[in-house]
């Protein structure tokens, strides 16, 4: 098992909170008079900027671009000790995706204001309970800018293209490891990050010796970093499944889409009970996986119910 159980447990139930929160925002942009008199889902402008006019079966070349270059930028700022502008990039990010989903549910003055707390909390002041809930609603924000630019066949290719991007860079050129060791020791991660010792998660103590680098005193006396096993789920692990099932709920309804994150979450569990713990793993493969598994359970489900 790559972690204890009782972590596992913990980091899969905060997966599935992220899935069912991120489509609940998802829900709130959707205009339903327009809908209705388009005899489709039409989603609301974003109170924050404008979506790119991307065609909808093309859609993921341009995604992918985008990641590839937004990793290459990482690892240049990585090389040359820039974290403080990964900070600040990071910072804007985080600020747009809160404001978005804090815009589903309050005024957006408010949503901005509370955005930018947060964030700034986040970045410059973190500790676990901040950094848990800004990363449960980021990526309800993300999938309202990213949703309407999808169809099921762009999102399909864009999470098989995710798949291989993410297995080629944790199994051959490891690039993805430096990446989220790098995020880990600058005290910015996008992601799920649980600390724990012995099967106990002790969020106060040793989220604070992660990412302020605790020391502690060895046998002799002499002062090394204090070794803390984490469990990490990164961003897109969260956010690309997310994005796969508003678009089911986009292109099919809602008891189609809320079936998808069973999937994802039994791909992510299946790699969590059977991960070797000294290893890496890519988990976009398994959750990609449990994504068209529950994509055909809708469709045979589709023609059971007629």
């Amino acid at each position: 098992m790559k972690h204890h159980p009782k972590v596992v447990a913990v980091l899969l139930g905060l997966f599935l909170l992220s899935q069912f929160l991120g489509l609940a925002i998802l829900q709130m942009y959707i205009d339903p008079v327009k809908s209705e008199e388009q005899g489709k889902v039409v989603f609301t402008e974003l109170p924050i900027g404008e979506r790119p006019p991307l065609d909808e079966d093309t859609s993921y070349v341009p995604m992918i671009v985008a990641v590839l270059v937004g990793t290459v930028i990482l690892l240049l700022l990585i090389k040359f000790n820039l974290h403080w502008v990964w900070k600040i990039w990071f910072l804007i990010a985080v600020v747009m995706s809160l404001s978005i989903a804090f815009g589903a549910f309050v005024g957006m003055w408010f949503a901005v204001g509370l955005a930018v707390v947060l964030g700034v909390w986040k970045i410059f002041k973190p500790n676990f309970y901040v950094h848990t809930v800004t990363e449960l609603f980021s990526y309800g924000g993300l999938a309202v800018i990213f949703v309407p630019l999808l169809n099921i066949w762009s999102v399909s290719v864009l999470l098989v293209l995710i798949g291989l991007y993410d297995a080629y860079a944790v199994w051959k050129s490891k690039h993805m490891i430096t990446l989220a060791k790098s995020q880990t020791e600058s005290k910015v991660f996008a992601g799920l990050l649980l600390p724990y010792q012995d099967g106990a998660i002790k969020t106060k103590t040793q989220m604070h010796a992660i990412q302020h680098g605790d020391m502690h005193g060895d046998k002799h006396g002499k002062k090394v970093p204090l070794k803390i096993r984490t469990a990490m789920l990164g961003g897109g692990d969260i956010g690309f499944p997310l994005i796969f099932a508003g678009v089911v709920l986009k292109e099919m309804g809602v008891w189609q889409a809320l079936v998808i994150p069973f999937f994802s979450l039994a791909g992510l569990g299946f790699l969590l009970w059977y991960g070797d713990e000294h290893k890496f793993y890519p988990a976009m493969p398994f959750i990609g996986a449990g994504c068209f598994m529950g994509l055909g359970v809708v469709w045979l489900l589709q023609i059971i119910l007629g």
